[in-house]
């Protein structure tokens, strides 16, 4: 439902062998090998209409986001805080203290005894959002991005930690076609779409990964095998290391921020699969998601089976997940199985 930017991608460098080159040169070639993604400012209307009709083309309903521009409306913010010893499952996990509408100072003062993260609200779905000027200035790659993320969000009811990874799949995938259709496979602009989805992509293994890291030194932690000093000394190596991998800016990783990368990352993976064993077809794998939404168990039916009381708690959310992913699996049997004559 909501894409929250933490940090900046860092713009690649040249490469050492070429700094004998001119700056100039330097530029040249990064735009030859990894382009900046044109601006949409002037046409960002046909650019709207033209990705609304291929999201019809591939089963997406119409929906009300984006549909009027408001100059008004920038990005809220938001700030989320929870212990240097305690790691989130998701951005849902009630561990985390979200607040909203607070200045980044602000955010930082609750700093002192934990993990913070300053965060902007580009864009929400499912609430009708109007255009604003900062997703205008935000670059083809990320305009496209956000609008066909958002109207994703509004063609399901998935759970979140579901929902999010389906719609960057699909996003991801519907991308690079929609900039060839319109640019060519030539072009500057669809070579920085596929450059983006390609970078987005590994950044959701790779945090899979990192994340991976923490729970395992965090266990460690709880069941009193590594004291804390030692923990905190540890996991500043691993955010180190994430930071690098996933173009983060330096000190921008912590429990927060990579809780809530884990949000989009952790079933990805699975949703690859997915789309590839139906044939890396979009309207197709639309149809699949719509049809998983369709016969999922309820939230209701999760609760009474695990014997949970509080829906918003994280076993609940952990249980209603797990279900939904038996879901997606049993899916895609049915889908290999073959038919009864």
């Amino acid at each position: 439902m909501i894409v929250i930017s933490f940090s900046f991608i860092k713009r690649p460098a040249c490469g050492l062998a070429l700094l004998a080159l001119l700056v100039a040169g330097c530029t040249q070639l990064e735009e030859i090998f990894a382009p900046s993604a044109p601006s949409v400012s002037d046409n960002w209307s046909s650019v709207l209409n033209e990705i609304r009709a291929f999201e019809r083309r591939i089963g997406f309903r119409d929906t009300g986001n984006f549909a009027r521009f408001s100059a008004g409306d920038e990005p809220n913010s938001s700030c989320g805080y929870v212990s240097h010893f305690h790691l989130p499952y998701s951005y849902e996990d009630p561990a985390i203290l979200w607040r909203d509408a607070v200045s980044e100072q602000e955010c930082l003062e609750f700093a002192a005894d934990g993990d913070v993260s300053f965060g902007i609200i580009e864009a929400l779905g499912e609430v009708n959002a109007p255009m604003t000027p900062s997703i205008i200035a935000s670059g083809l790659d990320r305009f496209l991005y956000l609008v066909i993320h958002e109207d994703c969000h509004d063609q399901f009811a998935l759970p979140y930690g579901i929902e999010e990874a389906v719609c960057d799949l699909v996003t991801y995938k519907a991308m690079p076609v929609l900039s060839a259709e319109r640019f060519g496979w030539a072009t500057r602009a669809h070579r920085a779409v596929r450059r983006y989805v390609q970078s987005e992509s590994r950044r959701a293994h790779a945090t899979i990964a990192f994340y991976g890291q923490l729970a395992a030194l965090y266990s460690r932690y709880h069941l009193r095998e590594v004291a804390a000093d030692a923990v905190l000394l540890d996991r500043a190596q691993i955010f180190a290391g994430a930071e690098r991998a996933l173009g983060r800016d330096a000190g921008s990783m912590n429990n927060v921020a990579i809780a809530n990368d884990m949000t989009y990352s952790r079933h990805y993976p699975l949703l690859e699969r997915a789309f590839d064993a139906l044939g890396r077809d979009l309207a197709r794998s639309v149809a699949f998601f719509k049809h998983v939404d369709q016969v999922k168990p309820s939230r209701a039916a999760v609760m009474e089976k695990h014997r949970i009381a509080d829906e918003k708690s994280v076993e609940f959310i952990r249980a209603y997940e797990a279900a939904v992913v038996d879901t997606i699996e049993k899916a895609l049997a049915e889908q290999k199985a073959p038919r009864q004559r």
